[in-house]
């Protein structure tokens, strides 16, 4: 399973060795790699550069199965629909996939920065609860639990 703020991983009775990084895309054993496309979806593009700086790219390119958008390429490998892929680092932490393989996080000088934003819509139903939740996530405790999904915070300004 799993690129975020990045990385590399796979399913849990899986055979390869992510702790090695992304030259394991090259093992030619590995049928199937998910990525989110890189077409319309910001980690899709960033697993590519990150494959295109471990020179991995050209032997991965024909093996690649592509997600909507990364969830999907989660889903992809989770389900076994993928032998390994390059996901969101949050997606690997999470409850629901961190105990069911490993993972390997690409170093953020291998890809463009993935920076997440939020807005509160002026069309808004619920303006004070979204107030309520931005500030949530601006408080140490929010940002706690950024942290232990892999986002890294930045400074307040």
């Amino acid at each position: 399973m799993p690129l975020a703020g990045s990385c590399c991983g796979l399913g849990t009775n899986s055979p390869f060795d992510v702790t090695q990084g992304l030259p394991t895309l090259r093992q030619p054993s590995i049928k199937k790699i998910a990525i989110a496309n890189p077409t319309h979806a910001p980690y899709g593009r960033a697993a590519v550069v990150a494959m295109q700086h471990f020179n991995t790219y050209d032997e991965a390119k024909d093996r690649l199965v592509l997600g909507e958008n990364v969830s999907q390429a989660a889903q992809f490998v989770e389900s076994g629909a993928a032998d390994i892929g390059i996901i969101a680092l949050s997606l690997a932490l999470a409850p629901a996939m961190k105990d069911k393989g490993t993972y390997w996080e690409i170093p953020p000088e291998a890809h463009p920065p993935l920076e997440q934003g939020a807005v509160i819509l002026k069309s808004s139903r619920h303006e004070e609860s979204a107030k309520r939740f931005l500030e949530f996530m601006k408080s140490r405790q929010g940002q706690v639990i950024m942290t232990r999904y892999g986002f890294t915070v930045p400074e307040p300004r």
